[in-house]
């Protein structure tokens, strides 16, 4: 071969490198292994000792992306509470970029909102509080009545839970059950525990129902809680339960991460939606679109509960769930977990002009008209149990941001509305901490600019569901 030939194809050589990279770099990050280590060789002790130093520091950073973001001052809505006493928070706590007003914002083009980087960094996706790790994490509330009645501790020594607790739902929730509308709350105002669930339940719902409940309340082995030396908790644990997360069959907001995406900064913070209606659902997880409730409780402890990787679960100690006599009993109960009482609705989901305020009811015409909420909400129960990618990437500049790769959201499912007020904070990663912040969200993306008092009559609209 000649000089020149050599040349030539060095030359050519060069450029396929290049243009491979470039591709790569379309592709986006990649990480070296699908899969978790196994064979942890680092002792217990050490992995204790150096993650509980840096708590402090991971829990810093967290919390100073929050305070850029958000008002996270308690302030509540006056009268206004959840099933029981809790008040719910008002106002846009999403922080505006300097000198925008909503309105200004409103009037600009997404492109133009990317390329002057004014997207409002509350509305950017919200990392999981320690997100190069992930995992389940619980409110403080949580783990303090599990230990008093279980003597299990929930607590991670390396991850705090971040979103203040006067944004979260309340605690103990209420439990409906839907053939047994006139109970009304069955927990009778105590979180529904291995402990407890029995005498509370019993002559209430049928055996098959009943051990449903139970296997419910069970713990199993999870990622961060089990047995073995790369968990999170100090002590060896029991693991955790469906209903850690879903309390009382609604919902905590604990938080974790979505098990469907590698690498680690491309997986998407989820917060625990609630249970309540799930009977009316055809598709569970937020992002994974699983058809049933079944397929959805038999895949949370098989792939969910170990971030999705089924290997490492062998050996943190899996446990598989029998179709026939254990998973279609938890769905069972599942399916029995009603939506709380909306006096101000008729049979079809719509106000009682008797019962409602002239604000809900301008609201509810706003809901169904130009706001165009029922393109994907639609009554009764609100929702139309698909898809949807709202693009938000049309927004933002890609931006690495607390180990979050931000990026978009891709398609998330229609949560149902009714009983909205109960459930902050919103979306599927819980970016949005009151029902105004929603409104200022999907005004925003979708564009349907909605005057202030739109806005407000909205909001008292959603509050009536």
């Amino acid at each position: 071969m000649t000089v020149a030939k050599i040349r030539k194809c060095l030359a050519g050589l060069a450029a396929a490198t290049i243009a491979f990279g470039f591709a790569y770099a379309q592709q986006g990050p990649r990480g070296k292994s699908s899969y978790m280590p196994v064979d942890i060789t680092e002792p217990f002790s050490a992995i204790f000792a150096r993650l509980s130093a840096q708590k402090p520091e991971v829990t810093r950073e967290h919390m100073a992306l929050l305070n850029e973001r958000y008002d996270l001052s308690d302030r509540p809505a006056a009268g206004v509470t959840m099933d029981r006493t809790r008040p719910v928070q008002e106002g846009v706590r999403v922080k505006l970029p300097a000198g925008q007003t909503w309105e200004a914002l409103a009037n600009m083009s997404p492109e133009q909102i990317r390329d002057r980087n004014l997207f409002p960094k509350g509305f950017y996706p919200l990392p999981h509080p320690k997100h190069q790790e992930g995992g389940f994490v619980f409110p403080r509330f949580l783990i303090d009545e599990i230990k008093r009645q279980e003597a299990r501790d929930l607590t991670r020594f390396d991850v705090e839970y971040d979103i203040p607790d006067h944004f979260l739902p309340e605690f103990p929730p209420a439990m409906y059950l839907n053939q047994r509308t006139d109970l009304g709350d069955v927990s009778q105002g105590k979180l529904v525990t291995i402990n407890n669930y029995y005498e509370l339940f019993n002559g209430i719902i049928p055996p098959k129902q009943l051990e449903g409940l139970r296997l419910l309340l069970t713990a199993f082995p999870q990622q961060q809680f089990n047995l073995t030396e790369d968990r999170r908790s100090e002590l060896p644990s029991r693991g955790a339960t469906c209903f850690d997360c879903h309390s009382n069959g609604h919902t905590n907001k604990a938080t974790h991460l979505a098990p469907d995406a590698r690498p680690q900064e491309s997986r998407h913070r989820i917060v625990t939606p609630t249970l309540r209606g799930v009977q009316i659902q055809r598709l569970f997880g937020s992002q994974r679109a699983l058809k049933t409730i079944e397929d959805f409780t038999q895949f949370e402890q098989a792939g969910a509960y170990f971030d999705g990787d089924h290997v490492i679960a062998a050996k943190k100690g899996m446990n598989p769930l029998d179709r026939l006599t254990q998973v279609d009993l938890m769905a069972e109960f599942q399916e029995e977990l009603g939506f709380p009482p909306a006096p101000k609705l008729d049979v079809f989901g719509r106000l009682d002009p008797s019962k409602a305020t002239p604000a809900e009811l301008r609201g509810q015409e706003i809901f169904f008209g130009k706001g165009r909420c029922d393109a994907c909400h639609t009554a009764p129960y609100y929702t139309d149990n698909l898809m949807h990618d709202l693009k938000t990437e049309r927004f933002f500049k890609p931006e690495m941001i607390n180990g979050l790769n931000e990026v978009g959201d891709g398609a998330i499912k229609t949560f149902p509305l009714r009983g909205i007020k109960n459930s902050p904070p919103y979306m599927h990663d819980g970016r949005l901490l009151t029902l105004d912040d929603t409104v200022e969200f999907f005004n925003l993306v979708l564009g349907t600019k909605l005057t202030g008092e739109e806005k407000h009559d909205l909001v008292a609209f959603l509050r009536t569901l």
